[in-house]
């Protein structure tokens, strides 16, 4: 994560305990069924991939591909991601620590709207630009404003409203081209929210016309031109 207003890691790791650490276990199942039934597809498997905001690593530690990448400032990444994923500790708004053309996916879930502004979005986007190869995808996740405009700011390390619109239009204006735009893929959050059983979260993903129903979270994919 980005130090934005968080300077300082520790309370960036504060904020993880008290929001997730209760739901551990749950959300590792969740994201295992989400990269399983659905993600595992987009991803082909001689994939360089980095999980941008990688958290506990619940998508890196579950995608199978070629190489694995975690950036995060958060201390506790580290000691969660599996061995042989390669962290990197940095700010996503400056230069990444990795080679141009480095990476053939760039994933990030419920991140993006902790960046502190607009610029450091866009420096974000531009870093995933220079370390994906051409044809090298972005595929983001976040809180859809348009259908959480309350909600949101629920969480104190909310900051940045998008839609997958908005992110669309920051993509396209700084080298990729959107290839899948869903507006309402993802319920909006699990914190606050029952445990729901394997079989329900299966049926969620593969029943399309569910997610006009309950989904607030964008789904956006945008392909590195040339």
């Amino acid at each position: 994560m980005t130090t934005g207003s968080f300077k300082v890691p520790s309370e960036l790791q504060s904020i993880y305990q008290q929001r997730f650490d209760q739901k551990t276990a749950y959300r590792n199942r969740l994201w295992q069924i989400l990269v399983q039934d659905y993600f595992q597809k987009l991803i082909p498997l001689d994939s360089a991939v980095l999980d941008l905001g990688a958290g506990y690593g619940e998508f890196i530690n579950n995608i199978r591909c070629r190489e694995r990448y975690a950036m995060d400032l958060n201390p506790a990444t580290a000691d969660r991601v599996q061995p042989g994923v390669k962290m990197i500790a940095q700010d996503c708004s400056e230069p990444w620590a990795l080679p141009p053309a480095s990476l053939d996916i760039v994933f990030t879930s419920n991140f993006f709207e902790h960046l502190p502004d607009k610029h450091s979005l866009r420096e974000t986007i531009l870093q995933a630009h220079r370390c994906l190869r051409p044809g090298g995808r972005l595929i983001a996740l976040g809180p859809n404003i348009r259908y959480v405009p309350g909600e949101y700011w629920d969480f104190w390390d909310h900051f940045l409203c998008l839609t997958e619109r908005s992110l669309g239009e920051a993509l396209e204006n700084n080298g990729f081209q959107v290839t899948r735009s869903i507006p309402r893929f993802l319920p909006y959050s699990s914190v606050g929210r029952p445990d729901f059983p394997s079989w329900m979260i299966r049926a969620y993903v593969a029943l399309p016309f569910l997610w006009r129903f309950f989904g607030r979270q964008f789904l956006v994919v945008a392909e590195r031109r040339a």
